[in-house]
């Protein structure tokens, strides 16, 4: 074996730079990511206001915490349905909501593995040169 494939078996991803990485990736990022919170912020406010949302054990107004958490739900695609929705608009709000968690997961998971990548090169375990990007 020579010493080029010895040091590609010892290259190892430093997990500082693939942390620093994602974290200068998601600072660049960062219009987006506020915008993705305050539309989800939004569609909360309108989902208490005018979203119908109840308590499904009691069928009353939900509180404004019991409408967080479930949009907070909702954009996490969980769903658990102790509070849901009761007029068309909030099933409006909360299908946009679900498709706003998509969204949001898919950046993130994007920028993660953009990190990864990047620590990848710089390791020297992929061909080519991360700095040229």
């Amino acid at each position: 074996m020579d010493n080029a494939a010895k040091e590609a078996g010892r290259a190892r991803i430093q997990p500082n730079q693939a942390i620093a990485e994602f974290a200068r990736v998601l600072w660049h990022l960062r219009a987006i990511l506020v915008l993705l919170l305050v539309l989800f912020l939004i569609l909360s406010v309108a989902m208490y206001y005018i979203g119908g949302a109840v308590d499904a054990a009691t069928r009353t107004q939900s509180s404004l915490g019991q409408t967080f958490y479930f949009c907070a739900v909702t954009a996490l695609t969980i769903g658990y349905g102790d509070v849901v929705p009761t007029t068309t608009f909030g099933r409006i709000v909360a299908v946009s909501l679900g498709l706003l968690g998509v969204l949001i997961t898919g950046v993130i998971t994007a920028s993660a593995v953009y990190a990864i990548q990047v620590a990848a090169h710089r390791a020297g375990l992929l061909p080519g040169n991360a700095d040229d990007r």
